[in-house]
This record gives structure tokens, sequence and C-alpha cells, in this order.
């Protein structure tokens, strides 16, 4: 558990962030972490929340607020008093707690390692986000730590001779506490020993002008004394160091982030007495030179000797630094003359090697552009450390430490964008997390939006937000920096394989992307793909996040973009339909073999434009496909491919709905209606429209689910359709069957099956699946004996089409048949749910696993092992939760309600007959309704009038149905919420 309220409030539980949403709950745990581990009053609590006014409600409110916060955190860290709550924390969990210890033990040292970091563990003012009055009383108290230790950093740094590095930082500190004047005091003497004697008087100047603004005083002493000192020259003569190389260039003073990275790459350097070789890659604007500054600066005093820097020109408009070159300027940097350094390369890194070996060394290799490039200038003897940075992994370094970068996290992208715009970020917290998100969190693209509200005073951060609008990268801009010049540095020193295929992936419509995809948009062979994605991933313009699967950070995607819109319509357009086409025939495989005579009916039976592009499992793929399959179906029909805008969702939709993800097959079809519409081909229309109804249905709008039904209908059947018509025909049974209409329901099947059977036509699912229904409606009007002989021949259809998830269900309902008649014993039954649960399981079947849960829950319930029976009733509700299935999580609720009556939980059975109920009356099903009525009523008072009036509406309501009545405890027969 880590808990951190130096900057925003954030807590996180083996390094995951714990979400602390509630601004109330906020300041409560707020107030218990600036006082660890001792008991806070409740009126100091109510106070913080609503000070001199609390509602009559406020101690109730502060309970409700500790409970959600227990909910939240580890057991045991609230504590309870009398007085009032205070949280436990260890040693290393808080970082105000860190960082006292850290600057405690800095001081008695004198280190100022120690000193920075200490310093580090700081994200910004404490509390930042939190604004009640004792709050930001404590925060100040904090705040004003914070100061004291940088200021006796600041007094270390200047007696080692750091000014020049030094001044930068202490500018920041000054702008952040303009009052402090020994920080002032401390700036002048740096910029003065730096050479910068007018900077220096000018900032006594602003020092003496806001004190007398801010509170009509003059300067202080000191202060006066150091700009005397300053004036006539005195502060040059202070004793300095001799004899030491510093040619590190200025650490940014808002280094922001990256704690992690800090921690490893630290702890890589103080355990290793060898030559330490740290390499940081990234993408291009991902902060390497930052880290590798900020890093070189933590480990400095380690490397007494000298500090070195280069730029190596990997990724820049001029050619990358010969090694021999870069050796060059290094020794230079050592104080060598020319007349000291030989000419010949190999001499030239040995005579490198040799003066590394006499000192303690950093040197910081920046830009790399490969591992070529760097080799000969590592060093090779102990007390050393190079640290490499590159757009590109080195991989061909041996024994190095290899830190990749990551974007920001969102905290630390606000955090960084408040410490360059100020205040205003915190005033709008909501834009601000908008605006770095549209920054893809890449800190080079937050420096320079906060760039921009820093030199525009008057805008809001809500005014930049509106400016960077659709397309970000205009407005990323700083001068002559820009996100799009960082990215171009890349692109343009990939060969021209490479450009072309990360050009066409601005065509790509999705978000993640395998090299399948990439090869039939970029017509490359499969294994060519693999290699040149490999590649883009190595030089970091893509990311992969899981083997096999790519994608682009989200400013590089519209770089690709903007490079794609360059290329002639026809290419894109060829790419586009050729990725449209592989994406058609890739979800079609993954339907189950015995379900493609119904899709192809559909779709045609047109070959693939690639069949060279096998998915080796189209299943998972599909899995993985299915967040990007609205964004190819958009691209379809933006690119007027209304054929493609439609065929997708249609080939998806069994994988889909019988997994449950009806949600994904309600968007996709919504958005297919139209662009069959637009196309005027009415067999797409009839299609669409029929695969949309099987969602409204299963959520229970059977009104919607009808239209749409008597639409399909119409249109197949002026087309001449009649396989694809007894098909909806079946569909539209269903929908009666939901209605509550059994017997019409039959009277359809039947109709849909001699349509069937006249068309002489191969879909044998079709005819399975109304099979299923038929039986289903048959024992519900309890026609058991047809019932039985529908089932049998049903089961017999599912084994000769080896469809596993319907074999499952028709064993399910076989045996639930047989038990209802009192002809299968509970322990065979128990063997036929088995085999069930496996094909179904094996065909990813969640409703028929659903459905097995409740019959083993019923046979549970007939043996009288009730607590069993409840666990099963339970694990049915988890698998149909995610399942948008409302009819049969009634169904299972009525169930569940049954077992606990059994178990004599009467109250508890009441209850969860009123759930099913109310879940039945919103969806307008009859029968679910008498059941739930039939049950509530058998929980109540026998001779009472309650339960007499439940038990008539019931009966009222079986006879409009024309169902023989059930007392509520009757078995669920069927799977019937389905549809072709």
């Amino acid at each position: 558990m880590r808990y951190r309220i130096l900057g925003p409030l954030s807590v996180t539980v083996d390094g995951r962030s714990v979400a602390v949403t509630a601004g109330r709950d906020r300041v409560v745990l707020a107030m218990l972490l600036v006082n660890p581990n001792r008991i806070v009053g409740a009126g100091e609590l109510i106070d913080a929340l609503w000070g001199s006014a609390p509602p009559v409600t406020a101690r109730g409110q502060l309970q409700s607020c500790i409970s959600r916060l227990r909910r939240i955190l580890p057991p045991g860290v609230i504590l309870t008093d009398r007085a009032g709550y205070g949280i436990r924390v260890g040693p290393d969990d808080l970082d105000s707690e860190v960082f006292a210890r850290s600057v405690e033990q800095a001081r008695a040292s004198g280190d100022r390692a120690a000193f920075r970091s200490a310093l580090a563990v700081w994200r910004g003012p404490a509390c930042a986000e939190l604004d009640a009055p004792p709050l930001r009383q404590a925060a100040a108290a904090l705040d004003e730590r914070y100061a004291l230790a940088a200021e006796d950093w600041a007094e270390l740094e200047l007696a080692a001779g750091n000014e020049r590095e030094l001044a930068g930082e202490l500018g920041v500190l000054v702008e952040r506490f303009p009052l402090r004047e020994r920080l002032r005091e401390q700036l002048m003497l740096a910029l003065a020993r730096s050479g910068r004697q007018a900077d220096a008087l000018a900032e006594f100047r602003r020092a003496r002008q806001l004190l007398a603004d801010e509170l009509g005083i003059e300067p202080g002493g000191e202060l006066q004394k150091r700009h005397r000192e300053v004036l006539n020259g005195e502060t040059v003569a202070d004793a300095r160091p001799t004899g030491r190389v510093r040619c590190l260039p200025r650490t940014v003073g808002d280094f922001t982030g990256r704690a992690e990275q800090v921690e490893r790459l630290a702890a890589e350097i103080a355990g290793s007495p060898g030559p330490v070789v740290a390499v940081i890659d990234g993408m291009a604007g991902s902060g390497k030179t930052t880290l590798a500054l900020h890093v070189a600066a933590l480990a400095g005093d380690r490397y007494p000797d000298a500090h070195l820097y280069i730029d190596l020109q990997g990724h820049s408009e001029r050619d990358p630094v010969e090694p021999s070159e870069a050796v060059l300027v290094l020794l230079r940097q050592l104080g060598l003359n020319g007349g000291e350094i030989p000419a010949g390369r190999v001499d030239r890194i040995g005579r490198w090697r040799t003066e590394l070996s006499r000192r303690r060394s950093l040197v910081v290799l920046d830009n790399a552009a490969s591992s070529e490039q760097v080799a000969d200038l590592l060093p090779t003897a102990p007390g050393s450390l190079a640290v490499v940075t590159s757009r590109r992994r080195l991989s061909g370094l041996d024994g190095v430490r290899v830190e990749s970068l990551p974007v920001l996290s969102p905290e630390e992208a606000v955090s960084l964008l408040e410490r360059i715009a100020g205040e205003r970020v915190r005033a709008e917290p909501v834009a601000a997390a908008e605006v770095v998100r549209r920054c893809g969190y890449l800190p080079l693209a937050v420096r320079l939006a906060g760039a921009r509200l820093a030199h525009r005073p008057r805008w809001r951060v809500s005014d930049l937000l509106r400016r960077l609008g659709e397309a970000a990268l205009p407005e990323l801009a700083a001068e002559d920096r820009t996100v799009t010049r960082a990215f171009t540095l890349t692109y343009r020193q990939l060969p021209a394989s490479l450009q072309r295929t990360f050009r066409l992936l601005g065509v790509y419509p999705g978000v993640e992307f395998d090299a399948l995809a990439v090869a039939a948009l970029a017509d490359l062979a499969g294994d060519a793909a693999a290699d040149l994605l490999d590649d883009l991933v190595d030089v970091h313009l893509i990311e992969e996040p899981e083997p096999g699967r790519y994608r682009m950070h989200d400013l590089v995607r519209e770089y690709a973009r903007t490079l794609a819109a360059e290329l002639p319509e026809a290419d894109r357009t060829a790419a586009l339909t050729a990725l449209l086409d592989f994406q058609l025939h890739a979800v079609t495989t993954a339907n189950l073999d015995s379900y493609l005579p119904v899709l192809m009916r559909d779709l045609g039976s047109a070959e693939p434009a690639r069949p060279d592009l096998r998915v080796p499992d189209p299943v998972a793929r599909l899995e993985r496909e299915r967040p990007n399959l609205v964004a190819f179906v958009a691209a379809a029909m933006a690119a007027g491919r209304a054929d493609y805008a439609w065929q997708i969702p249609r080939a998806a939709w069994h994988p889909l709905f019988y997994r449950g993800y009806t949600d994904d097959v309600r968007e996709l079809h919504l958005l297919a209606l139209p662009a069959a519409e637009a196309s005027g081909d009415r067999s797409a229309i009839a299609t669409t429209a029929n695969y949309l109804a099987s969602v409204y249905g299963r959520g229970g709008q059977t009104e919607k689910a009808e239209g749409f039904l008597r639409l399909a209908i119409r249109l197949r059947t002026e087309l001449g359709q009649l396989g694809a018509t007894a098909q909806s025909l079946g569909n539209l049974a269903n929908i009666y069957y939901i209605q509550g209409r059994p017997a019409e329901t039959v009277e359809v099947l039947r109709q849909a099956l001699r349509m069937q059977l006249r068309a002489r036509l191969p879909e044998r699912s079709d005819m399975i699946n109304m099979s299923s229904l038929l039986v289903s409606a048959l024992t519900q009007l309890g026609r058991y004996d047809e019932a039985l002989r529908s089932a049998r021949a049903w089961l017999s259809s599912t084994i000769d089409d080896r469809n596993d998830g319907m074999t499952g269900s028709a064993l399910l309902l076989l045996q639930r048949l047989r038990v209802r008649q009192g002809t299968m014993a509970p322990p065979v039954a128990h063997r036929y749910i088995d085999v069930s649960v496996r094909l179904m399981r094996r065909a990813g079947y969640q409703a028929g696993l659903a459905d097995a849960a409740v019959d083993r829950a019923r046979l549970h319930r007939i043996e009288g092992r009730h607590p069993e029976a409840i666990a099963e009733h339970q694990r049915a509700l988890r698998i149909i939760a995610p399942l948008n299935d409302p009819l049969h999580e009634s169904a299972y609720r009525c169930e569940l309600a049954a077992t606990l009556h059994a178990a004599g939980q009467i109250p508890a059975a009441r209850e969860m007959y009123r759930e099913a109920l109310g879940i039945a009356r919103r969806l307008r099903s009859p029968y679910q309704i008498a059941q739930a009525l039939s049950g509530l009523a058998a929980c109540l008072d026998p001779g009472g009038p309650e339960a007499a009036r439940l038990r008539a509406e019931a009966g009222e309501v079986y006879a409009r149905m024309g169902v023989p009545r059930d007392d509520g405890t009757a078995d669920r027969i069927g799977i019937t919420s389905g549809a072709r």
C-alpha cells in the first residue's frame, strides 16, 4: 500500500492505482493522511468537509465516507475511536513520512544525492487538488518543509561549485516560493558565479518589488548583503573546486513522474561497482533525454571527476555523428588539446578508454542511432557510468540495463501540465485531463501544450482544449519544436519499405492490428509483414502490447494518417478494400462449420482475395478484433463499400451472439442497416433486420424485434428466398414465445419447418434451432409426449450436424423433460449435464453453460442439497450478467427463489421473487410474470388475502396464455432467446 499526498492525492495497492473518486472521501482520506497514525476528531473532519455550516446529517455522511474508504482500502487500515478516526500507515507507506526521514538522513550526512532523492518524492504542491481550509493549512506546513530542504540542498550544491546546473532549478523553486528570501539569495549567488551578474541583480529588483507589493517591507539584511556582494563582484572570490569537468546540459526544473524508472536506474547504478551502462529507449517525445539528465544529476556525486555529454544526432536532420568524431568531442571536453588526440580511429578510442580509466566519470550519450555507433564509446573500466538514449532498441549491446519508456500516467501528465502552466490547470481538472489525453500522455506533447498555456495568460485550459480539436498535432508546437517534427525525423530515416508500410497504417481503421491484417493492407506476404512490424517496434513507431498484436500511440496514428492522406486516393481505396476483404473472410472462418451453409446463403460464396492469409485460430482472433469491428464498418461506409459494411456484422453475428456480446451485435447492425438501405440491396436489408431482431429479442424489446422480423419476412418473401423466409419465421416464433404466445409459436414454427422441407435447402442448423424452440413451446403447453419426441429428433439432428453447442443444449433439454416426467433419476441427470457442459464449453456457448448451472441447481434442490444448489444458481447469474439477457435473468432468479424457499429462507426467497417479477414486468414477459407471482404467493400466508390475490393474478396470466398453471417452481424448458 502506498499513499501519496506530496502532490495530488493518490493511493496504490501492489503497484495498481486505487480510485478514490468521491470528493468528500478524498478530503477525509487526506485529513487522515496528514495526521498519520493518530486519531483525528470527528469535529475536525466535519469542519474540513463543510466548514462552519455543516448539515444536520454531517455525522451520518462522515460515517458513509469512512465506510466507502474501508471498502476501498485493506482491512484494518482505518482506525475507529470514540473521538474520531485515524489511518494506520507503515514506515514506507506514506510519501510525506518517507520524505521527512530522507531529509533527516541527508542533513546528517551532508549528501547532496540524498537530498535530491528526498526532494524527488514530491510531485507538486501537497494535496494539490483539495481546497478544504484545514487541509490547506496542513499542506502549507508540508510545503514549508520542502522549501527548507530545498534551501539546505542548494547550499550544498553551491559549496560544491555546481552553480551552473543549479541556477535553472533554483529559478523554478523561486517561482514556486516567491517570498522565500534565502532561495532568492541562493539564486542570485548561482547566477553571479555563472557569470550572469546582470541576471542576479535583476532577481534582487524583482524580490524588492514583490516584497513591497505583497508585504509592504524591504528585503532582509542577508538578501541586501548578497546584493552588495554581487554589485562589488565579491561572489566570484568564494572557494571553488578545481579540476572537475562539468559538461552536462541544464536539467529541467519541472521533471515530473518516472518514479519507477528512476528508482530502477538508481538501484542499478548504486549496486554495481563495475562500469555501468544504462540504455533508455522510447518513442520520439517520450522524455528520454530528460530522464537521462535527471538520473545523471542524481548520480553525479558518485562520479566526481567528469560529467560529459554528446548528442550523437541519431535522429536529427543531420547525419549521425561518427564514433571517431564523437570520441574527439568527448576528449576535448576532458581538456585534451588537439595535439594530444590521436588521428587514427583505433588509437583515438584507445586514448578515450585510457582517460576514462583514470577518472570516475559519467557520460551521457544522447540520441544514439545504433548499437554500432555507441559500442566503442562505452566505458570499460570500473567507476564509470554511461547513460545512452535512443529511439531505436539497441539490441546489439550486451550486458546493459535497458529501460524502455512508456508514456506518462494520466496523473503524471496532468501534474507536468500544471508545473508548466500553473494554477489554471488545477482550476479545470476535467479539461486538463482531456488535454493530456489528447496529447496521448506523451511528455513532449504535454510540454508543448503547457508552453502554449504558459505564454497565453488569458487562455483557460478549455480554450486550449478547443484548439486541439480533432487534430492535435498542428497545435502541439512551440517555435521550432513540434511533435510532428519529432516523428518526421524518425520516419525519414526508415528504409522505403518501412516508410510505405507505416504510411499505409494511416489507412487502418482500428486501434490494434496483427501481421495478417497488415499483410492484406500493404499487399505483403504474412512473414514479410511480421518482419516489417518488428522493425517498426524497434524504432518505437508502433508498440507490441502482447505477442503478435500491435498498436500505435494516438499521436503517431494521427501522424500516419496525415502521411496516408498524401497518397493517391486509388491507392488508399485499394489498400482499405483489401483489408476489408481479409477481415470479412477472417471473421467468416470464426463460425462453426455447421453454421457456414446459413452464413453463405446470406453472403454468397465469394472466395477471399488473399487465400494465402490463413488465420490459425479464427475464434481467438475475433475475440481480439472485436473492438475494431465498428471502426471497420464505419470505414467501409465512408469508402462507399456498403457490401462490406453489412457483411462484416453478418459474418460476426453467430460467434458474437452466442458468446454474449449482444451490445457489439446491436451496434454493428445498427450501423449496417442504413448502409444496406442506402445501397438499395433488399436482401442485405432483410438479412440485417433479421439479425438486429435477435438482440432486441434477447433484451426483451419484443415489439422492436417483431417489427424488424416482419420487415425481413416481407422482403425475403418478395425475393423468393424460401429458406431465409423460413428462418425469419422461426425467429418470429421465438418472439411469440417470449411474449407468452406458445400456441402461436407452435403454429408458426410448423409453418417454417414445412417451408424449409419444401425448399429442400441444406441449412440444417435453422431446423435444429426451430426444433429446440418447438420443444420449449410444447412443454410450456403441457404437451410433454410431443415435446419428448421432438427433443429426441432434435438431439439426433444436432449430432448429425456436429454442432457441439446445440448437442449440449439438446441433452440438457432431454434430461429436463425426463426429470420432470419422473423417468430419469438425479444421478443419471447429473451425468447428462456433465456431458452437456463439456460440449458447450468446447463451443464457447456461455448462455448454455448458464442453463446447465440452473439445471444442476434444480437437481441439487430435488436432492435436498440446498447450499450446493444456491452456489450453482449464483454461478448461472454470474455467467448471464454480461450477456445482456434480462429474460433469462428473470427466469434464473425465479429458480433461485424456489431453492431459497425450499431451504426455508422465506424472506430471501420473497425478495428474490420480487426482483424476478420486476424484471419480467419491465420485459412484459407473461410466463415469467406468472411464475414470479405464483412463487411470491407461495412465500406468503397461504390463507391470506395477498397470497390469494397473487395466485389469482397468476392464474389469469396462465389462462390468457393457454398453458397449465404453474406453482412458480416448475422447470424452465429450452433456450428461447436465440435467433438464426
